[in-house]
């Protein structure tokens, strides 16, 4: 059974956050907090660890997660061509609920999906998440359920959704009434709107000052990850045509089309604290 570890604890805190980097170092796929909601996430560049991700999740390919970061710094390692407008909304609004979707830098050694030569990118505004990522280094993350389910707003439903499919789990409480992050394609001259979360289009049009933000089309919102992240992306994006159910919902980044402005469950499992050496319990909600 899969060891939930407490991190209201500051000592239970440290072993899991060792835990669960040990194991994503072994290609293993953990649970977090973020600001959003709960994350699934593996190491970034680790294949064979994205696709474990992408089965747990029974996810395809063509829906590649969003990767979440430690620090702004961290974003010219990853993305190429990143624009001065973008540049202005990370310090804005970063850490926080707004996921950028750039072109990937193309020597990286790694394969999160069919994101067409893209990666969306976050910082999360959640101390246990960037404490886990700036031990790890930058991770693909989704929300933490099965595709087509609720997203987890505690680490009990986190663990119902995928038990065994994740090593460590890392409980950070109750997530309720938080928004998804709003998403922007800045593979364009002028920025692309694909979805309103938690930061508004107002606050987005008052830092980009004279650049145009276009706006595809009202999209209705529903509570998730799907980056981001969501994932990345450790947010619910909803197509206009979509049908209303529940799901993490991320932006399919396959059709992003850079430099155009065109955008067309596992059985549950008993989840024991993470306490080593010492004797475990059956988590419950917080």
């Amino acid at each position: 059974m899969s060891p939930v570890f407490d991190c209201a604890s500051p000592q239970t805190r440290e072993e899991g956050v060792s835990a669960a980097k040990d194991a994503t170092d072994s290609g293993d796929c953990v649970v977090l907090p973020t600001d959003t909601v709960y994350g699934i996430g593996v190491d970034a560049f680790n294949p064979s660890a994205v696709q474990k991700l992408l089965d747990a999740k029974g996810r395809g390919r063509d829906m590649p997660p969003p990767v979440l970061i430690p620090a702004l710094t961290t974003v010219d390692g990853l993305a190429t061509a990143v624009p001065s407008y973008a540049r202005r909304l990370m310090e804005a609004f970063w850490p926080g609920g707004l996921t950028l979707i750039f072109r990937a830098q193309p020597s990286l050694a790694w394969d999160l999906g069919d994101s067409n030569g893209t990666v969306g990118l976050r910082m999360p505004d959640d101390d246990i998440a960037l404490e886990l990522l700036s031990r790890v280094g930058p991770m693909a993350v989704s929300s933490a359920n099965r595709t087509g389910k609720p997203t987890a707003t505690t680490i009990t439903e986190a663990g119902f959704a995928l038990g065994p499919a994740v090593e460590v789990y890392l409980d950070g409480g109750t997530r309720e009434g938080r928004e998804p992050s709003t998403i922007l394609d800045c593979t364009t001259p002028d920025p692309v709107l694909l979805r309103v979360g938690a930061v508004s289009a107002q606050a987005l049009r008052e830092v980009l000052a004279g650049v145009e933000l276009i706006e595809v089309a009202a999209i209705e919102q529903f509570e998730g990850y799907g980056e981001p992240d969501a994932a990345h992306e450790p947010d619910a994006a909803r197509k206009p045509d979509a049908a209303h159910k529940p799901d993490d919902g991320a932006v399919d980044l396959s059709k992003v089309q850079p430099e155009s402005a065109t955008h067309a469950a596992p059985e549950p499992v008993n989840l024991t604290k993470g306490e080593p050496d010492t004797t475990s319990t059956t988590s419950s909600d917080s």
